[in-house]
């Protein structure tokens, strides 16, 4: 069995579509980080495991995801339907067969979902990271994972945006073979409170340049 992370907030318009595309051998963790929309009720209703974290950001509840998983091998993902969960045996394999320690999928985006903007973004966040010698990445992919022991001992300090970086970047400091494979991108279910937003790719940028100095 393999935990996934799902990290949410105010997701309740995808959680359902997300949770039933989960793959046989595939739990789902839904890490709350403060929803109005009932998601974390809805959640539960559907099955699946709900941690709530108050600390607001990405990183907060990612970690609390990590830390309320069992499972050897873990998956974070988005929940807010850009990702098809039937696509996570892809990023998962390689970690699993000891191919990768850490494994991230890079996004293939259809029409309308990924905004210039955050595009540009990733790009010069992942250019950054190879010109600082770091892995050379097509994509700072929300679709991941890892060994869960390493993943927690790797020491990923970051409660916000910058946590996939600093992943990344440790990962990568520690020796870890990192690999990537695509994964289709579409368009997300709802209103954006990220990198779909200028001022939420502004935010995201300003964490992850943290992580970088």
């Amino acid at each position: 069995m393999i935990d996934v992370i799902l990290p949410v907030l105010d997701e309740a318009a995808a959680l359902p579509w997300v949770l039933e595309r989960l793959p046989a051998g595939y739990r789902a963790i839904v890490a709350d980080n403060g929803s109005t929309d009932g998601s974390p009720e809805l959640a539960r209703s559907l099955g699946a495991r709900v941690v709530v974290e108050p600390q607001r950001g990405f990183g907060a509840a990612c970690f609390a995801g990590l830390r309320a998983a069992r499972s050897d091998v873990v998956c974070f993902m988005d929940c807010d339907g850009s990702l098809d969960p039937a696509d996570l045996p892809r990023v998962a394999d390689p970690v699993v067969s000891g191919a990768a320690d850490l494994m991230l999928g890079a996004r293939r985006a259809g029409r309308g979902a990924w905004p210039v903007h955050a595009r540009i973004a990733n790009r010069v966040l992942v250019y950054e990271l190879a010109r600082r010698g770091g892995p050379r990445l097509e994509d700072l992919g929300p679709m991941r994972a890892a060994g869960r022991r390493a993943l927690l001992d790797l020491g990923v300090a970051d409660r916000r945006f910058g946590w996939p970086l600093e992943m990344v970047v440790r990962a990568d400091r520690a020796g870890w073979p990192i690999g990537e494979v695509g994964v289709p991108y579409h368009e997300r279910t709802g209103r954006s409170k990220v990198t779909g937003t200028v001022r939420g790719t502004l935010r995201t940028v300003r964490d992850m340049a943290a992580v970088l100095a």
